[in-house]
């Protein structure tokens, strides 16, 4: 870039010559503007080439030499002129989107990307082109020059190489990538128009760049568009516009926007300029911050043995903490694998009567007392722990009966007595739960579980009127957790999408055809995995958490039946209705009706399933629900029949549509012939009493042979499908 100082007698021939253009130029520009209100024509621009284009960052608007001279052509010719910066890599491209009337700038008319010739005006400008290097080597001769230029310029790359063969063009997608190759000498300079230099190198990380004096040749600047008709007109128009031009204007507007600072600094050029101050700043910063740290480095150290003491002990008692116990307990199970220990959990059962009784202090002194005393009992492959309050945990050898008795003499017996031997009349109660370590315990060591095993025990204990010790039972304990996991989780499953909704299809053996749905719950539980239904299902039974469930699968099955019938298929799906859900106080009948109402679907599509054994329990109340439900219009289906001992009692007396019977009742054990007779008969039967019949469980040919044999066809089971979910099913519907 040549680098321009502008004296004040030149300053104020430039102030005459700019005052002189705008005289000369604004009755013109006057007698144009209304011309200008008149067709519309849209040019299209680069967006890489300021000053030529650029956006003007107050106003939006696209602004550049380029613009104002094609402006100023445009509407004397009477054209109203929108520019647009190309959305396209090249201006081959450009030339085929018809969204532009004209494109910038060209130096001669040339192909488009798809090969349509283009026909371009006469010149608006001569634009320089000139190199820029390093200013650290020695440019080498035109012919045998690496050269980069912008991907968008690659209809001057064309001209460069007619100019000077031999030379090597590489090309870059940014003026950044550019100027990277340039200073890893990968090209020998970089090539623009000299405008453009104008601006780029205003950017101070660029400061060491120098434009050579110069220029390797000019391009003219012309506007071009395809050769049609209309093309060919808009062309002649801008020449009549063109030739009005003087060189006093161009020269004036290229003069304007060239010694203008239009570049906007950014947050790195600042950076970049101030970087030895910011270098130094930081330098300080650091040698400050290293002082203090040296300085407090002492302090924190001490501090820090002091914390770690605290995080692995009780400071009462001096006794573990709970973490210290954790890391305690796992270095002795690993250093001694062969010793067989048992874990206790222990607490004062009226600790709280010592304390508002006899005070803070008489609570501080027993607890001091009970852990020391523990201590003088313990080797240095046990523990003791104070867990919070007078909750006390010890690993201790398992020396069976004899060791129990010795640790409630030398321990417990003189904690109980603590007060009574200060002459207080207020006695101890201690209450323990042991577990014993099982030989799992060693290889996969948890310290909480055995915590809370042992605190199951200990609970057992302190809620009779009675102090001592039991044992954990391990059984009740899995199975609690278990029970715990999954009843304490339904909330969260329900709103989380671990409780999903499938289906498992039913068909009509005789013609292939799926005739419903039986809706299944599944539960991917967070961290127990997949829970079977046969498990989770009786848990929330027993604990009358069933309604929530069954109401969260009856809504999402309505949601899906409403989605189906939207796209236009009208399906039908049983439900379950658990025994439990029934109640004096709860309408399910009227339930049902507004779920389905709220859905806009037909009660027919809504079948309703009811075990055979929830009949037998509560008859009359179930059976109220059925007629009540059979006169709102669903379908009731009796489900398991069979496994009951009143079967055929329920037939007579409970009023379903249809009864679904379960081969597994009759194929597991006992002789399978007499399971097929059994099963022939109560097809017959069942139709003969006016119901229809469909089998689950059909899992082999065999089986489904013989059902159609005896009248049976709708099934249901593993040999046609497995439970899915909904959009696995509409895959296969």
């Amino acid at each position: 870039m040549v680098m321009v100082k502008v004296s004040a007698g030149r300053l104020r021939i430039v102030l005459f010559c700019m005052l002189l253009l705008f005289f000369i130029l604004v009755p013109s520009v006057l007698s144009h503007a209304e011309e200008a209100s008149g067709e519309a024509l849209t040019v299209g621009v680069p967006l890489d080439r300021c000053p030529v284009f650029y956006e003007d960052p107050e106003t939006g608007e696209i602004v550049g030499i380029g613009v104002d001279l094609v402006r100023t052509v445009a509407e004397r010719e009477g054209y109203k002129v929108t520019f647009r910066f190309i959305e396209e890599e090249t201006l081959k491209k450009a030339l085929d989107n018809p969204a532009y009337d004209v494109i910038l700038p060209f130096g001669s008319a040339i192909k488009s990307e798809s090969g349509k010739d283009t026909v371009v005006s006469n010149n608006l400008i001569q634009t320089p082109f000139t190199l820029v290097t390093d200013g650290k080597r020695k440019v080498p001769e035109l012919s045998k020059l690496r050269v980069g230029m912008l991907g968008s310029l690659g209809a001057g790359a064309e001209t460069v190489r007619d100019l000077y063969p031999g030379i090597e063009i590489v090309f870059y997608d940014t003026m950044e990538d550019a100027v990277k190759a340039l200073r890893k000498d990968q090209v020998d300079a970089l090539l623009h128009n000299s405008y453009v230099w104008s601006y780029v190198l205003q950017k101070p990380s660029y400061s060491d760049l120098e434009v050579q004096p110069t220029a390797m040749f000019s391009m003219d600047f012309k506007a071009g568009t395809p050769d049609t008709p209309e093309g060919r007109e808009i062309i002649e128009r801008l020449n009549k516009g063109i030739a009005s031009l003087t060189e006093t204007y161009r020269q004036a507007v290229v003069l304007d926007y060239t010694t203008r600072r239009l570049y906007q600094k950014t947050f790195p050029d600042y950076l970049y300029e101030n970087k030895v101050g910011l270098i130094l700043g930081g330098l300080l910063f650091i040698a400050l911050i290293l002082i203090t740290v040296f300085r407090r480095r002492a302090l924190r150290l001490e501090q820090e043995k002091e914390m770690l003491w605290l995080e692995d002990h009780d400071s009462l008692t001096g006794a573990l903490s709970l973490t210290g116990f954790r890391k305690r307990v796992e270095e002795l199970l690993r250093a001694h694998p062969d010793i067989p220990y048992l874990l206790s959990y222990n607490n004062i059962k009226n600790f709280k009567y010592v304390n508002d009784s006899l005070g803070m202090k008489a609570g501080d002194a027993l607890l001091r007392y009970w852990v020391s005393r523990t201590k003088q009992t313990l080797s240095e492959e046990e523990a003791i722990c104070r867990i919070e309050s007078d909750h006390v945990a010890v690993l201790r050898r398992s020396g069976g009966d004899e060791r129990l008795k010795a640790d409630d003499q030398e321990v417990v017996d003189s904690v109980r007595d603590f007060f009574l031997d200060l002459g207080k009349e207020n006695r101890v109660q201690i209450c323990g739960g042991v577990y014993v370590l099982a030989p799992e315990d060693y290889q996969k060591i948890d310290v909480d579980h055995m915590l809370d095993c042992a605190r199951v025990a200990e609970k057992r204990v302190h809620d009779t009127l009675k102090d001592g010790y039991e044992f954990y039972n391990p059984d009740q304990w899995e199975r609690g957790k278990r029970v715990a996991d999954i009843v304490g989780r339904l909330p969260v499953a329900l709103q989380s999408g671990e409780l999903q909704v499938w289906y498992q299809p039913q068909v009509d053996y005789s013609t292939g055809e799926i005739t419903g749905l039986e809706a299944l719950s599944r539960w991917n539980h967070s961290t127990l995995g997949w829970i079977p239904p046969m498990e989770f299902i009786p848990e929330l039974e027993e604990t009358g958490l069933i309604y929530d469930l069954d109401s969260f699968v009856w809504n999402r099955v309505c949601e899906d039946l409403k989605r189906w019938k939207e796209q236009g298929h009208y399906r039908f799906a049983s439900v379950n209705l658990s025994r439990s859900d029934i109640r004096e106080d709860r309408d399910i009948p009227g339930y049902f009706r507004d779920l389905v109402r709220q859905y806009d679907l037909s009660p027919d599509q809504f079948r309703i399933e009811i075990t055979e054994t929830a009949y037998a329990k509560d008859p009359e109340l179930l059976i109220r629900t059925t007629e009540e439900l059979r006169a709102l219009g669903f379908r009731v289906e009796m489900d398991d029949f069979g496994s009951g001992y009143s079967s055929l009692h329920m037939l007579k007396e409970v009023p379903v549509d249809r009864i679904k019977l379960d081969m597994h009742f009759l194929t597991e054990t006992g002789d399978a012939d007499k399971g097929q007779i059994i099963v022939g008969y109560m097809v017959q039967m069942v139709k003969s009493l006016g119901m229809e019949m469909i089998v689950e469980g059909v899992e082999t040919k065999e089986q489904a042979e013989f059902l159609k044999s005896h009248g049976c066809t709708e099934m249901q089971g593993f040999y046609f499908h497995k439970p899915m979910s909904a959009e696995d099913y509409e895959k296969l519907s």
